[in-house]
């Protein structure tokens, strides 16, 4: 595969950077830079996002191709890899893109990176995959989180550029596909937290509580959290999965109550009847002493 070199970014080199994808998150995204003091290039698709960037001084670029031949970094941010695809993968594209970097900052697979490294590295373009932990409100702000993956030398390269977007920045190694693989299992964690909240607040008014209510009780819940986490990474690690003080068997118990309770009220309680279903296979492999833990084993059985 071609070798990728690049020169060191450096404080009199003017850094400039190219954002490619102007939904909310890029907006943001190219806002900072601009903040920054960077000269940065913009495009998207569809005509007429670049409008306000372009006012705050943005350059708006004509084509996608115009937009990564004006940086030695091209940031990319959209809905998803087949969207990145679809730009980066052109011809003309391709062929403006040797010699420089893309930074993927696209929601996608861990698969998906790896492939398009691949693609990468045969057209002699750098790459680091990325994804963005926190809403667009933190971008250029202390808030803002980041993790990263991909050839060290190349993240260190254009740190100084990345940091313009404020907050941590992570690098998680070189396997390209690891930042991925993070997003999705905390994805995966956001996203089934917030189905329960919102079947909660089902469950709660169709018992005559309102959602204000519940709040305060709520917020209680979500801050006992952090330390389980903690106590639950010791023992997935560990394969250790103490069950003391709330055992699989007691968990089962309560789970069908709130089954019972949401289908009283004709509620949808498949989420919890997946999640107890999975709870009493554990059990009936014998795990029933066993903490919550247990399932992330059982789950990832073949």
């Amino acid at each position: 595969m071609p070798a990728h070199t690049e020169q060191p970014i450096t404080a009199t080199a003017a850094p400039t950077v190219t954002v490619l994808g102007l939904g909310p998150m890029g907006r943001a995204l190219a806002g900072a830079f601009l903040d920054a003091g960077l000269r940065t290039t913009v495009w998207n698709r569809t005509p007429g996002r670049d409008a306000e960037l372009v006012a705050r001084g943005a350059i708006g670029a004509g084509s996608a191709e115009e937009a990564v031949a004006a940086s030695a970094l091209t940031v990319v941010c959209v809905v998803n890899y087949d969207a990145s695809d679809a730009v980066l993968r052109s011809p003309a594209v391709t062929d403006a893109l040797k010699g420089r970097t893309v930074v993927s900052l696209t929601a996608d697979t861990p698969d998906r990176a790896r492939d398009t490294a691949v693609w990468a590295a045969g057209h002699g373009v750098g790459y680091l995959d990325g994804a963005i932990m926190t809403p667009t409100t933190t971008i250029g702000t202390p808030d803002a989180v980041f993790i990263h993956s991909g050839p060290e030398d190349l993240y260190l390269t254009h740190r100084p550029v990345l940091d313009a977007l404020g907050g941590t920045h992570t690098h998680l190694g070189e396997d390209i596909g690891r930042a991925a693989a993070y997003d999705i299992a905390l994805l995966d964690l956001f996203w089934t937290t917030i189905a329960g909240y919102t079947h909660a607040l089902a469950l709660a008014r169709a018992e005559g509580v309102t959602a204000r209510e519940l709040t305060p009780f709520a917020q209680g819940i979500a801050a006992i959290l952090p330390p389980l986490f903690e106590a639950g990474a010791e023992e997935t690690d560990s394969g250790r999965h103490s069950g003391e003080g709330n055992p699989l068997t007691s968990a089962v118990s309560s789970m069908a109550h709130v089954v019972h309770v949401s289908e009283s009220h004709g509620i949808d309680a498949s989420v919890m009847r997946s999640a107890e279903g999975v709870a009493r296979r554990a059990i009936g492999l014998g795990h029933g002493t066993d903490g919550f833990t247990r399932l992330a084993e059982v789950l990832g059985r073949r």
